[in-house]
């Protein structure tokens, strides 16, 4: 599955990531960051915090640590990390996600 064309024409992000490892496009207003992600390459993603955010899965499997829980996240399955918890795990190749983060300014855009 790819995302539709409106949605590949947003703006991608301001990220220390490789676009050939994962791919951004986002919307941004002043109440939030939403974010479609698409990983071509397992990515391990470092224990970190900030404020609140939100994702789901459209396809492939995310395994997070959110604080002192690990699970893995598969196509249709949402998870919720509460502002300033700990997080971070291993992105399978192939997944795509959205994420909404409460910080408008987590990441620039490009």
């Amino acid at each position: 599955m790819t995302f539709p064309d409106f949605i590949t024409a947003f703006p991608a992000l301001d990220t220390p990531f490789s676009e050939d490892v994962v791919q951004t496009r986002a919307i941004q207003s002043e109440a939030g960051l939403v974010v479609f992600f698409s990983f071509f390459q397992d990515f391990e993603l470092p224990m970190h915090a900030h404020g609140a955010q939100w994702g789901t899965v459209i396809e492939g499997e995310i395994i997070m640590t959110i604080g002192d829980n690990t699970r893995t996240y598969g196509p249709g399955e949402s998870y919720s990390i509460p502002s300033g918890v700990m997080h971070g795990g291993l992105i399978k190749a192939g997944t795509k996600a959205i994420d909404v983060f409460e910080e408008h300014d987590r990441y620039a855009l490009k």
